[in-house]
């Protein structure tokens, strides 16, 4: 057989393997059940704590389910609906992200913008046209640039995207206080009933993709000007010379993984580097057993905007979420990730791709992996350059 033989021959089985994971997926779909397992199985996903995944999708509709019943509460207190309808509102501004407001609106028959507080393609968010074949399906930790597979994995994810399981917790709440019941379209069709929409976002953090005429982006709304540090810690700053700092925030979801070894080896990493380092964390919940580097100093709070902004910060590292990143980007400091939960995978890859930073599995972390990274972050001026110019609207916001 010729080597054009033996091509075609590798191309035939691909598409027909191809096409046999589309069939079972496809009965998947019919079935309504959503499968990371098998996802990761022939796509080998970069995500090897699937027993976390799975919690995480689970947390997430079980999340959804108390929306839902809070939603039912809500749309059944008369006094209230009664209160908003009298108001004679002339539009509503709504959290996009929570379908309950989308049926509020609807109830009250009044115009809405819909905000939605994260990335163009979220988990709920369908308002915009995504071509799979260069647009990264939520959740699939993907970039612009895929091969035939990622693609193929991309689709995958698009088809058993959540969003039809998801209203289907709505769905009769909406039928039990909607005059007209359940709208037939879905949620699908009570956000193409918003006059607009607002993501929380901007291109510097997004990859190319269609928009419609009725969005707009304004993320950074939140960015500005940083304000002069309390005296206390400012001496602290200074303490490290040229060295500087590095702001630590890692949010809520620490819990998501097992806290004692992150923790350890995130200490373990800080010792092994010159600059101080700056950790939102709660002292009291430090384990006793754990010693603290000298280095470092922990803070239940943080005014994050102000330490970025400070002429000494060196690099932020970060739970990955949306308002962070455009934090670090605002302000010029490179990023490292260590996403734990939600969007924040796919917001980290994100910024990667668009050399912004690096990221760092929290399940593969080590001490020598992250005062590499950290080593490599803070030297390679290239970071610096990508972030300070980035953001077209920083001019903008301060001028």
């Amino acid at each position: 057989m010729t080597k054009r033989g033996i091509f075609f021959n590798h191309i035939t089985v691909d598409l027909m393997f191809l096409l046999l994971i589309l069939l079972f997926l496809l009965i998947f779909k019919l079935l309504n059940v959503f499968s990371v397992f098998f996802l990761s199985l022939v796509f080998n996903v970069k995500c090897k704590f699937l027993p976390l995944l799975r919690d995480h999708f689970n947390g997430f509709l079980k999340f959804v389910g108390h929306l839902s019943h809070q939603c039912d509460n809500l749309l059944g207190n008369k006094e209230t609906i009664t209160f908003l309808q009298k108001e004679k509102y002339d539009i509503i501004i709504l959290d996009a992200f929570n379908p309950c407001s989308f049926i509020l609106a609807h109830k009250l028959g009044v115009p809405y913008v819909a905000f939605y507080p994260g990335m163009l393609n979220g988990p709920l968010s369908i308002a915009l046209p995504s071509p799979v074949s260069y647009v990264p399906v939520f959740g699939s930790q993907l970039s612009d640039q895929m091969n035939l597979w990622d693609r193929a994995k991309n689709l995958l994810f698009s088809i058993l995207a959540p969003v039809d399981l998801i209203w289907s917790t709505f769905k009769d709440v909406a039928e039990r206080h909607l005059e007209s019941g359940s709208p037939p379209g879905g949620l699908r069709q009570l956000h193409q009933g918003a006059e607009m929409w607002a993501f929380n976002t901007d291109f510097s953090l997004e990859f190319p993709q269609p928009l419609m005429p009725y969005t707009v982006l304004v993320g950074g709304l939140l960015n500005k000007p940083a304000n002069p540090l309390e005296q206390d810690l400012e001496s602290w700053i200074s303490s490290f010379g040229s060295a500087g700092f590095i702001v630590v925030t890692l949010g809520s979801m620490v819990s998501s993984v097992s806290v004692e070894r992150l923790l350890v080896e995130l200490t373990a990493g800080f010792s092994r580097i010159p600059q101080g380092v700056l950790w939102r964390y709660d002292s009291q919940l430090w384990p006793s057993d754990l010693d603290k580097p000298d280095n470092v100093r922990l803070q239940e709070w943080l005014p994050v905007n102000d330490l970025l902004g400070h002429r000494k910060a060196r690099l932020f590292i970060t739970h990955g979420g949306q308002n962070s990143l455009m934090q670090a980007v605002y302000h010029a400091v490179p990023v490292l990730g260590i996403p734990l939960f939600g969007d924040q995978f796919d917001n980290v890859v994100r910024a990667e791709t668009k050399g912004l930073g690096l990221t760092i599995n929290p399940t593969h972390i080590t001490r020598e992996l992250l005062s590499t990274k950290i080593h490599t972050l803070i030297q390679d001026t290239g970071y610096v350059e990508t972030t300070g110019p980035h953001w077209c609207f920083n001019y903008i916001l301060q001028g």
